[in-house]
């Protein structure tokens, strides 16, 4: 009695907080998925390793493999592939649709009310979690780096507020990782992230109010920390948003706009705490991109990153987006009764964490089996 009693008291070391005012923004040519696209495009390839040699090598040996959803990889099946190349390619068709002409006249309207409405919305149109937050300029990349025609083109922050919405994937989709139904799973709630922004900028702009929405392969914002901001999870040790309930297992979009919004609280989790004992994705990683150890200082501030090189590179040989951090990932469980009990145990103190995490390997193992072979 006393144990279970004493496992409730919610108590966690202070973790070391970040000064973020000195952060240098990221600047989205060198975002893998950018970089990869180079090989389309020489006249810009050949700007970028003038300025970035020492990425040259490397992305080159990236370029001569065979592009996701194309025949060659190594579990690219005609029909299923396919499927996700037309996701893919209905997100890349409905980029226009991020920005609109907005009503020529300002409607007055209530902040909380219309606060309340955006969030009913982004619920009502399949979100399983939305927040807001005061943008700032590590939110924004630096320079464009997806589209050729904006390549190089500064980002400005030219709108306050950013809404972020959250879409769950199929968590028994995602157990099948790194086969073909990861892919299908991240493009079909890609389209849904998408769908939902699109519908929120278009409202807002209706009242006379600029707002763009932030879709994959369309993004003037990073998503994590907007995300993380905004109160709706931490930054885990693979550089993913986890989220409190669905962990990494989600796809974000976002909406930012000049309308005036309530901002969401943040909370602690404690997630950060327990990625520190986990390390699952880590030891999981068939390229080692994760880091296993402490936070590294990168970009004027202390977080994790991976390798995004290696880790991209096993994608384009197996031709899916790989997953297997996140299906190994504890917070990736379905939203089941037993697992909820698990997510406030482990929310209480770190020996919960400890006592957790060692059931969790014992259940669902340490290591994955060699799914590669």
């Amino acid at each position: 009695i006393i144990s279970g009693i004493t496992s409730l008291i919610k108590f966690f070391p202070e973790l070391e907080k970040e000064n973020l005012s000195n952060i240098k923004q990221f600047d989205e040519r060198d975002h893998m998925f950018s970089r990869n696209n180079l090989k389309f495009y020489p006249d810009i390839a050949k700007i970028y390793y003038t300025e970035n040699p020492d990425k040259e090598i490397i992305d080159r040996q990236i370029h001569e493999k065979i592009e996701l959803c194309e025949e060659g990889s190594k579990f690219y099946d005609f029909y299923i592939s396919s499927i996700s190349k037309a996701a893919f390619n209905i997100l890349e068709r409905s980029i226009p649709m991020a920005k609109g002409e907005k009503f020529k006249e300002k409607n007055k309207v209530n902040t909380e009310q219309i606060t309340k409405a955006i969030k009913k919305i982004a619920v009502y149109y399949g979100a399983v979690d939305v927040g807001i937050t005061k943008l700032k300029d590590y939110h924004f990349y630096s320079y464009k780096g997806r589209q050729y025609e904006n390549w190089g083109k500064k980002v400005n922050k030219t709108h306050k507020y950013g809404v972020v919405i959250i879409v769950p994937m199929d968590s028994s989709m995602l157990k099948k990782a790194p086969f073909l139904p990861v892919l299908l799973e991240s493009g079909r709630s890609y389209v849904e992230a998408a769908k939902i922004a699109h519908i929120i900028a278009e409202y807002i702009r209706s009242f006379g109010y600029d707002a763009r929405s932030h879709t994959d392969g369309n993004y003037e914002v990073m998503c994590v920390p907007l995300a993380y901001d905004a109160g709706l999870g931490e930054v885990g040790r693979s550089g993913i948003l986890i989220h409190p309930v669905y962990g990494p297992c989600i796809r974000i979009s976002a909406v930012t706009t000049e309308l005036e919004l309530i901002e969401t609280k943040r909370k602690n989790y404690h997630i950060e705490n327990f990625c520190i004992i986990c390390k699952k994705c880590a030891d999981n990683c068939p390229t080692s991109s994760i880091n296993k150890g402490n936070k590294k200082s990168n970009r004027g501030f202390k977080h994790w990153f991976i390798k995004q090189e290696t880790c991209y590179s096993f994608w384009k040989t197996i031709g899916t987006d790989c997953g297997i951090c996140i299906r190994v990932c504890p917070y990736s469980k379905p939203d089941t009764f037993i697992h909820r009990l698990v997510r406030f145990y482990v929310s209480r103190n770190p020996v919960n964490q400890r006592i957790a995490l060692f059931f969790d390997d014992l259940f669902y193992g340490r290591k994955i089996k060699n799914t590669l072979s």
